[in-house]
């Protein structure tokens, strides 16, 4: 269905404000130290990057560039700089970014996984598996590359392998809202609608699920048919701004071209 596949696009190429995603390794959030490659605040704002609106997102992104052009080895600054580039859609600048900051770090994990989130986010998708199997390692597997990799196969349509990851990603880090948020998207995508809720549910129920888990339970109700519920999980803990986005945007997908309406009504449990 055309449907499905621009939905699995935008998995992968959507930015964190007023997009449902699947999470290669998270999107920025105050936990930054269980997300790769991604930041909390930047120095010019005291705000966490997640609650910044795209105005917002855009003038730091100016501001960490110039840090980042002043010395491009700055690895730090790189990482930053490439994560608030695909935050607002830039994701062929973000993925430059990170191939030379790759090459300045060709052996460090987190470098590797960054990079290899931008080259899924640029569509890149065959290369970004090859670059995250080069960070994990097996004496010391991560559970976030674990997830990532997940999601890029999911974008690949391979949502069995992609689901085995999920499921030693939550062996590692058990109950992770991100991975059973990814768990969760990963059914939706093959229309099993009541089997994803489930997971999303209990994503959504996990101390420190964040915003962008709960909009993706927002979308699964949604494509069952129960909008109003869906509209109401879609406005909580979001600014005016970013809420109205995500309406819209849930709107969008029911309606574009009856597609959504048909993914809901042919729900049958399928989870091939």
């Amino acid at each position: 269905m055309a449907g499905i596949s621009s939905f699995r696009k935008r998995l992968v190429r959507g930015t964190c404000l007023g997009v449902l995603v699947l999470s290669l390794a998270g999107c920025a959030t105050t936990r930054s130290n269980e997300t790769t490659g991604s930041i909390a605040r930047t120095s010019s704002s005291s705000r966490p990057v997640a609650e910044m609106n795209a105005t917002e997102l855009r003038s730091a992104a100016e501001s960490v560039g110039k840090t980042y052009a002043a010395n491009p080895k700055d690895r730090q600054a790189g990482l930053d700089y490439a994560n608030l580039l695909r935050m607002t859609g830039r994701n062929d600048q973000a993925l430059a970014v990170m191939q030379q900051v790759a090459i300045f770090h060709p052996a460090d994990r987190e470098v590797l996984a960054a990079y290899g989130k931008s080259q899924a986010a640029a569509g890149q998708l065959e290369q970004a598996l090859s670059t995250i199997g080069r960070a994990q390692t097996p004496d010391l597997p991560d559970w976030k590359l674990k997830s990532a990799e997940g999601a890029i196969l999911d974008q690949l349509g391979r949502s069995t392998e992609a689901r085995q990851r999920y499921r030693e990603a939550l062996d590692l880090k058990p109950n992770e809202p991100s991975v059973l948020s990814n768990l969760g998207m990963s059914y939706l995508l093959t229309r099993d609608l009541r089997t994803a809720e489930t997971y999303l549910r209990s994503a959504a129920s996990q101390p420190g699920a964040d915003s962008s888990v709960r909009q993706n339970l927002a979308l699964a109700i949604g494509l069952q048919g129960r909008f109003q519920e869906a509209e109401t999980i879609a406005r909580q803990e979001l600014t005016a701004e970013q809420a109205e986005a995500n309406v819209a945007y849930l709107r969008g997908m029911l309606s574009q071209q009856n597609s959504w309406q048909k993914l809901a009504s042919n729900d049958s449990g399928n989870t091939n």
